[in-house]
């Protein structure tokens, strides 16, 4: 089988077995579009990178393709626009940017109006919905921008836009919808008309396209049509499964032996550009300031939270590229983790006076305050080299303490999580994985797969694909062995005296979803 993830900056590809082993993995770069708070994508060329992607990864696993019997996707959660005729409705005047990406921010006004509402729909997405989701991007085309309005025929969160485009169903994942669209899976009338009536938007499901119910994750949606099978290089026959997100794809493949279980105390943080924090439930808890509680959207018998950070590995490579020494670096973010290593090792405590606030996307979690900003605070001119490692070491400890208020604020709501599955870019950062254990205080657990999130979408398509009855029985069959990392008691005890001082710069402001707001403030004395 195939599975295909799409991050914010690149397609990538991997052939699987049924027992979860990867054969071979490709990738491709794709284009991104920033003009402030707006950032594009291009439809047809994400596709052309997932057909790169796949046919490279096939021809390097040595599988021949007709013998691909499934294929499946998980992709960012952003917006695909398309036209009447089925074309790319693009946003910009120059170039196919028909895509509003999953960071874009220009819907915060949108996103406001919607959390005025008091609709149900809140109460399952911690209490506010972001900008970050569709229903609010989409609003803001119908008030900003009503002449592609009037052209629009459909949208599409990501990954139900490459299962249509692979099989011509318009099939749509209950992961992509549940977790982006207001959907509520759990209720027999999943979708709130009266909602969509109060924010103006009664039109919103005929001028989209979207179906009545979603689609189970994994579900055999069609096959390949003849022009998506020759792209990709695969046969007509093979399965396409209803995908998901790529951060619960990440989820699936690292949380795969909770799946037969009664209780979960372990969180899957999948870190990249963004973290995201997912945990389950055999029972539906608010959190407030934690998207959820979603129902069967990697698993069916089970409710998913979600916490985040917008900007994770997107701070630190903010941080490198406007450091004029990090330039000079042929590999920065290796070559400073490295140093940063070295010095903890030989007991060097770094600068305690330096902290960063990591908001500078907003805050998803745990305050859902989406004009939030992020602040460097203790600095002093000093020599510009061991400034940069200090920033960058502030910087990624304060990723890490933000991963930490969202556990906090989950084990204060019902759970007690006291382990983290560590997937993504940020499991390769030795820096990272000790910050993560040394601030959390839980045991971190690796995946000894070389792709977890591809692995995770590798399972729906061997369900899509009759391998397996069920996504649960797909977890337990394809599940990879581990390996675990403990936390530094002497920086475990360091970080919380640390993390205190953190703590108490996120001050009441406006009203946000607690009473809190992620806005910045120096006590006196403590710098």
């Amino acid at each position: 089988m195939v599975a295909v993830d799409v991050g914010t900056g690149s397609a990538r590809a991997g052939v699987f077995s049924g027992n979860g082993q990867i054969h071979a993995h490709a990738s491709h770069a794709i284009a991104l579009e920033r003009r402030g708070d707006h950032i594009e994508q291009d439809s047809e060329d994400i596709w052309s990178a997932v057909c790169h992607a796949v046919r490279e990864a096939v021809s390097a696993s040595g599988v021949a393709s007709e013998t691909i019997e499934a294929i499946a996707f998980d992709a960012t959660c952003s917006l695909v626009l398309r036209d009447k005729a089925d074309k790319p409705l693009t946003l910009s005047e120059k170039g196919n940017w028909d895509i509003i990406v999953w960071m874009d921010q220009r819907a915060t006004k949108e996103a406001e109006d919607c959390n005025k509402t008091g609709s149900q729909v809140l109460d399952y997405v911690g209490g506010a919905i972001s900008p970050q989701m569709e229903i609010p991007k989409l609003t803001w085309l119908k008030r900003h921008r009503p002449d592609l309005w009037a052209r629009l025929g459909a949208a599409y969160d990501l990954a139900d836009f490459l299962s249509w485009r692979a099989s011509g169903s318009n099939a749509r994942s209950v992961c992509t919808l549940t977790c982006k669209w207001t959907y509520l899976s759990h209720s027999e009338r999943p979708w709130d008309e009266a909602f969509f009536k109060a924010i103006d938007m009664a039109d919103l499901r005929s001028r989209t396209s979207l179906p009545d119910r979603a689609t189970p994750v994994g579900k055999r949606v069609g096959t390949l049509t003849p022009n998506a099978a020759r792209e990709l290089g695969l046969s007509e026959k093979c399965v396409v499964a209803a995908g998901l997100i790529d951060a619960h794809a990440g989820a699936l493949g690292t949380l795969a032996r909770e799946l037969e279980g009664e209780t979960s105390s372990r969180m899957a943080l999948i870190a990249g550009t963004s973290n995201c924090h997912m945990v389950l439930s055999r029972n539906p808890r608010t959190v407030p300031g934690v998207w959820g509680p979603y129902k069967g959207v990697i698993g069916g018998a089970w409710w998913l939270h979600e916490g985040g950070q917008t900007a994770t590995g997107a701070l630190l490579d903010f941080i490198v590229q406007t450091n004029a020494q990090a330039a000079q670096l042929k590999a920065p973010h290796d070559e400073i983790g490295t140093e940063i290593v070295r010095r903890i090792s030989a007991g060097d405590a770094l600068d305690d006076r330096m902290h960063v606030i990591p908001d500078f996307l907003g805050n998803r979690s745990p305050y859902a305050d989406p004009d939030a900003t992020g602040a460097m605070l203790g600095l002093r001119i000093e020599d510009p080299v061991d400034h940069m490692v200090k920033l960058y070491w502030a910087s990624a400890v304060s990723i890490a303490y933000g991963t930490r208020q969202i556990i906090d604020r989950l084990n204060t709501h019902g759970y007690a999580i006291d382990t983290i599955a560590l997937s993504g870019g940020h499991a390769a950062s030795e820096l990272l994985r000790h910050l993560y254990a040394d601030v959390t205080g839980c045991k971190l657990v690796l995946a000894e797969a070389p792709e977890p999130v591809l692995l995770g979408t590798a399972m729906t398509a061997a369900v899509a694909g009759d391998l397996f009855p069920t996504l649960e029985a797909a977890a337990s069959g394809m599940a990879q062995s581990e390996r675990t990392l403990s936390a530094d008691p002497r920086q475990h005890a360091l970080h919380n005296k640390r993390y205190g001082t953190f703590e108490n710069w996120y001050r009441p402001a406006t009203p946000a979803i607690d009473g809190r707001t992620a806005v910045a403030t120096v006590p006196v004395g403590t710098i």
